[in-house]
């Protein structure tokens, strides 16, 4: 791995001393060469642009996406209003590996949107390979700075003194307290309803509650429609380990990511704290007995999502948002057999989770290539998606024919809401509503409209609210790619991802202290304490940069 980080770092120190002919072919917004006008600071450029086609390619860093422009009315709209035409680029496989490619050989498309935490969004910027939208935004389009949040871009300056990107589902400490009480968390555990109240209610808090709840599950409910029941089911896995089994277990056990001032990253294993450890080796007793499957470890989204729209799963630790299309099914066919969030593991004090909600990083960051067609109408386009109309459009639609206008607040159509809660794809497909084109959404400002859930996605979103909190001082702690830290950081969370599954795999507790020894060595001897010092110190940048 680390020669492969060097020769990628190689190519593209070799591609910066081309640089200059690079930006020749790039954006020529404002300056006659491409006719784009520029904005002013009471002028959007969008709106003075709008009658020049253009399509800009917009590479989505999640192989799951499957949605087009064009196909939908939302999308056809915006390039009606805009002028902008997008073709989304998604890869096949290997999310990473696409985009080190991209990078390596100097092909980024027109926009990337990728999670702020992949250290390709440091490298990019590093290597002089996006431009900072800031000086953009100045050049081309003032009114950037009218829209733009003041905290998102002083969250994502860099020391340089420039901003790069900009995130989407995006909370500032202002938004937790103006909308206090109606902040949510993706984090669930989820029973499936039906089930759970034949079996009485059981409480799965503790370990031991938890595996006889499983147990109990088994017995009374061998098949599902003919099929096996899945007693416990989760996110898929990868090469570095599960996210529900690691931050998002640990949020609901209550582990506070600092301990005597040391930050502790979740995705490197918490194989050194009790409460951790006790969950997981009940993970691997339920695995012993046959209530967690192999299939759990092999699994993809679409398969868990599969599964889950079958009812075969009686309970998931699982982000309960991406359980939409699922969620619909089941209400469709009965309402009872939905899946509910109720009390999931807790620490041993019992203590209540705290669960993560949005964060002033947010879930992704779109950046603007220096291989721009066009840089002009690029920031002009970022622009309208992070304003009002644009929030407006891509979460209600088109005026009198998604939503219309209800004392002052916007509504979806009756036929729009069902179709959405009865087949989220094809609402999606057909018409685009909600978020469809999620990538510069603004969550915070939506929370503002009281947001009405379908009635089978209610109760997990509604259930999650006294529990929420805040983790922003722990975003952004990605270490600098190639760097000493960086490699170390890799390599254990490589052998992590292997030995998460090996410990819940484990045919006997002994075996388990084995491997969770032998791992516990492992990170030390390879430099884990020089990878704590870092994030810790990145910590401390973060709680001095939210407590201007």
């Amino acid at each position: 791995m680390k020669k492969i980080s060097k020769i990628l770092k190689s190519s593209i120190l070799g591609l910066l001393a081309l640089s200059s002919l690079g930006m020749m072919s790039c954006g020529k917004g404002a300056d006659g060469k491409t006719g784009t006008l520029a904005g002013t600071k009471d002028a959007a450029g969008w709106k003075l642009n709008a009658d020049k086609p253009i399509t800009f390619d917009w590479y989505i860093n999640f192989s799951w996406f499957a949605r087009h422009w064009g196909d939908s009315k939302v999308s056809k709209y915006i390039t009606e209003k805009t002028g902008v035409n997008v073709n989304f680029i998604v890869p096949a496989g290997n999310e990473a590996e696409k985009l080190n490619t991209m990078i390596a050989g100097d092909a980024l498309p027109d926009l990337i949107t990728l999670g702020w935490y992949e250290g390709q969004v440091p490298m990019m910027i590093d290597s002089g390979l996006v431009y900072s939208l800031d000086e953009l935004a100045e050049k081309y389009d003032p009114y950037f700075f009218k829209v733009a949040n003041p905290d998102k871009l002083g969250w994502y300056r860099q020391a340089d003194g420039h901003v790069y990107g900009y995130p989407n589902a995006s909370f500032t400490p202002a938004d937790y307290e103006t909308y206090k009480g109606k902040l949510t968390s993706n984090e669930t555990f989820l029973v499936r309803k039906d089930l759970y109240e034949a079996l009485g209610k059981p409480d799965m808090t503790t370990p031991e509650g938890f595996l006889n709840a499983l147990r109990a599950a088994k017995k009374k409910f061998p098949t599902i429609n003919g099929l096996p029941i899945i007693p416990f089911g989760t996110a898929e896995f990868s090469d570095v380990g599960n996210s529900q089994l690691q931050g998002v277990l640990s949020h609901f056990l209550a582990i506070n990511p600092e301990n005597d001032g040391k930050y502790t990253d979740a995705s490197l294993g918490l194989t050194e704290n009790p409460e951790y450890v006790r969950w997981l080796k009940m993970f691997r007793q339920a695995h012993e007995e046959g209530l967690i499957p192999t299939d759990i470890f092999v699994d993809k989204r679409s398969q868990i999502e599969e599964k889950a729209a079958q009812g075969r799963y009686f309970c998931m630790l699982y982000q309960n948002w991406d359980m939409q299309a699922p969620q619909n099914a089941l209400y469709a066919r009965d309402p009872n057999t939905i899946y509910v969030a109720v009390d999931g593991p807790k620490n041993s004090r019992g203590d209540d989770p705290q669960l993560a909600g949005g964060s002033i990083a947010g879930w992704t960051v779109t950046l603007i290539s220096k291989k721009c067609k066009d840089k002009a109408r690029a920031i002009q386009f970022l622009t309208y998606l992070i304003s009002e109309e644009g929030q407006m459009d891509t979460n209600f639609g088109i005026p009198n024919e998604t939503y219309t206008i209800k004392d002052g607040i916007p509504t979806l159509l009756p036929e729009v809401e069902s179709l959405d809660s009865n087949d989220k794809n094809k609402q999606e497909t057909e018409i685009g509503v909600l978020y469809t084109y999620w990538m510069l959404m603004d969550t915070a400002w939506q929370a503002q409209w009281g947001v009405e859930y379908a009635p089978s996605l209610a109760q997990p979103q509604l259930w999650t609210r006294p529990y929420v909190r805040s983790y922003a001082v722990y975003d952004g702690l990605t270490l600098p790619v190639g760097s000493d830290e960086d490699l170390i950081y890799q390599e254990i969370q490589r052998r992590w991802g292997k030995e998460l599954s090996n410990l819940i795999r484990a045919e006997s507790e002994a075996e388990f202290d084995k491997i969770l020894n032998n791992f516990n060595q492992f990170k030390y001897d390879k430099g884990y304490a020089k990878i704590q010092a870092a994030q810790t110190e990145l910590m401390k940048k973060n709680k001095a940069k939210l407590a201007r």
